[in-house]
């Protein structure tokens, strides 16, 4: 028997990558038990699918749906990604890797990057990147999955998916509809509020309704229900985060695809080279104040390889987040509850992560707004740790090439950023925060990447002898580079395990 004020009735409004999550996501959890799912969008609304790049944490995403990963990647066209490639960001001709998994082993009591700034306090040659496993692959164009090596020395690494986003949309509507979601065209006109000020009907555009007792808005930039219907406020990051338009393009591929993400930095921005089984998407992020639509695209077409299947489009978009991610009974996810420009491929992170939470503070129909408070306070920390993580990508340049390169290196720090660094600055310690995404690997290959380096090493690592250490950190580094060697290509591993069927570009893109 059920509690009397239990919901019996959520309606998620808008389909794409966010609202197919959401619906997989409840469907899978509550097997049609608690309440019914209803989705309701259009096919005369068009998503923006070019959020085609994943992070680990997706990996477990599909693994929790019981989702067959073979079956998914060839499905999507995927193709594997064990980071992301940097060019340019710090000073031009220059590069670093954001990597997948670990980097080198803890060492007794001390972490594997203290005993590596020791090393190079001592002038020893080695590259921080030549003890990670998923940098060593990527160098290499190879692939293996690390849980199949466990006992070698690339099980460290971890790897997420290059998919394609219109396709993940589709697999993850099946899922759902054969898990009992279900599925209503139409455009959604108004919506009416009850006399507490919740929604309690949505209005379609030929003036059919649907009724619920809670609503998730994943309407995209619109915002439908969250802004236009409650109207929750926005917090802009803008005096951060400088970008606020992209250019997309999709084009044919030009050789095997490689395992890892590019993201190129340019003279007003960045551009990302994302490779899929069938095609490459490509986009060029900039800032509007100092580079037109035209221009943009422009130098995109004039950099991407391979013929241009689809596209360019522009898509503008405003970095923040909502004052309130959920308010009332309406949750917001995906661009709809706020947006992080796309350089570490956070954004279908943060639909799972906003649903995760949500069950976490489950609510009934009467919405008591202290879960509410709990939820945005707890969402509002990841925002801004990603926030965080990415301005640090572009504050700690070193480039003064262009005005734009001069306002991301004079530009004052966020509190919470300018802290962490300078901890950091010490010795290499970093500020710990409540489950965060972004762990130390990550933090220490783009601070390392960037040139900020501490100040000297933790005094624990003089516990270890330091032949002892610099010889073993050698054959390490040897070690792994010879393994990496010895995999198959990338392109191997998928034409082995899960290679999609050939499509035909010019349908498949519309």
């Amino acid at each position: 028997m059920r509690a009397p004020d239990a919901l019996r009735k959520v309606c998620i409004v808008g389909g794409g990558t966010a609202g197919w999550i959401a619906a997989a996501v409840m469907a899978h959890h509550f097997k049609g038990k608690l309440f019914e799912i209803e989705l309701v969008e259009s096919d005369d609304i068009g998503t923006i699918g070019v959020g085609e790049s994943t992070i680990p944490p997706f990996m477990e995403l599909i693994a929790r749906l019981d989702i067959n990963e073979q079956d998914f990647v060839r499905a999507t066209q995927a193709s594997f990604k064990l980071g992301i490639e940097f060019e340019d960001w710090h000073k031009k001709g220059e590069s670093y890797f954001h990597p997948f998994g670990s980097i080198g082993q803890q060492v007794e009591l001390s972490e594997f990057y203290q005993c590596w700034l020791k090393a190079k306090k001592a002038g020893q040659p080695f590259d921080l990147m030549d003890f990670a496993p998923a940098a060593a692959m990527a160098r290499e164009g190879r692939f293996m999955l690390p849980f199949k090596a466990q006992k070698t020395l690339i099980g460290g690494a971890a790897y997420a998916l290059h998919v394609d986003a219109k396709q993940v949309a589709r697999f993850l509507r099946t899922h759902a509809e054969e898990r009992g979601v279900k599925r209503t065209e139409g455009i959604v006109a108004d919506a009416r509020l009850d006399d507490r000020g919740f929604v309690e009907t949505l209005v379609f555009k030929d003036g059919r309704e649907v009724t619920a007792d809670f609503f998730i808005d994943c309407s995209g930039f619109r915002a439908l229900l969250i802004e236009k219907t409650l109207g929750v406020g926005y917090e802009d990051w803008s005096e951060w985060l400088f970008c606020d338009r992209a250019i997309a393009a999709q084009t044919q591929n030009v050789g095997p695809p490689r395992p890892y993400t590019l993201a190129h930095a340019q003279d007003a921005g960045w551009r990302w080279r994302i490779p899929l089984q069938h095609r490459t998407g490509n986009g060029h992020v900039f800032c509007s104040a100092f580079l037109s639509d035209d221009e943009a695209t422009r130098i995109l077409l004039d950099q991407v390889e391979g013929e241009v299947v689809a596209g360019p489009m522009v898509v503008p978009f405003k970095t923040g987040m909502r004052d309130k991610i959920w308010y009332r009974n309406v949750l917001s996810l995906g661009l709809a509850s706020g947006f992080i420009e796309p350089l570490e491929s956070t954004a279908i992170h943060l639909v799972y992560r906003g649903m995760d939470f949500f069950f976490r503070y489950l609510p009934d129909r009467n919405c008591d707004p202290r879960l509410a408070a709990e939820y945005n306070r707890r969402m509002a920390a990841d925002y801004i740790e990603i926030r965080d993580f990415i301005v640090l990508h572009y504050a700690a340049t070193q480039r003064d090439d262009t005005p734009f390169w001069r306002k991301c290196r004079d530009m004052r720090l966020p509190d919470s950023l300018h802290e962490r660094i300078e901890l950091f600055r010490v010795n290499g310690v970093l500020r710990e925060g409540l489950d965060e995404l972004f762990r130390a690997v990550s933090w220490h290959s783009v601070l390392e990447g960037m040139h900020i380096r501490p100040a000297t090493y933790h005094p624990l690592v003089d516990r270890i002898d330091k032949a002892w250490l610099f010889e073993g950190m050698g054959q390490v580094r040897a070690q792994l580079a010879q393994v990496a060697a010895t995999l198959p290509t990338h392109q191997e591993f998928i034409d082995a395990h899960c290679r999609a069927d050939a499509v035909d570009l010019g349908n498949s893109v519309r």
